[in-house]
């Protein structure tokens, strides 16, 4: 699985690495939910997302950053309740006034045979 999300920047010739922080950070709960979306398996939710690293990039229109956040697992009828601080790497490509976030890619496991 590979999880995609976009987020609206604010019109711009050349988007620069600190408007990219600003968007980032003005959207830390939708990044929540995007990296949440690697985690729903296990029961895993993504909290109080911020920037990992420098955004670095490859071109005028593409690059890559690592996202840190709290990962939380929550069950009360298990009674469990984890939480610890991860990191992912995230690439990015600029369209239009559009930032597309792609995360990793991660196999999933097809089913067993019989």
């Amino acid at each position: 699985m590979q999880e995609t999300w976009t987020l609206t920047l604010p019109s711009s010739e050349k988007q620069t690495s600190e408007e990219l922080k600003q968007v980032l950070t003005e959207n830390e709960k939708d990044l929540g939910i995007f990296l949440s979306y690697y985690f729903k398996k296990e029961g895993g939710l993504a909290e109080n997302v911020n920037l990992g690293s420098e955004i670095s990039f490859k071109d005028k229109t593409s690059g890559e950053f690592e996202l840190e956040f709290d990962l939380v697992h929550h069950n009360i009828c298990l009674a469990i309740h984890e939480q610890k601080r991860d990191r992912i790497e995230i690439t990015f490509e600029i369209e239009n006034d559009k930032l597309n976030l792609r995360g990793p890619y991660w196999p999933e496991r097809e089913m067993d045979e019989i």
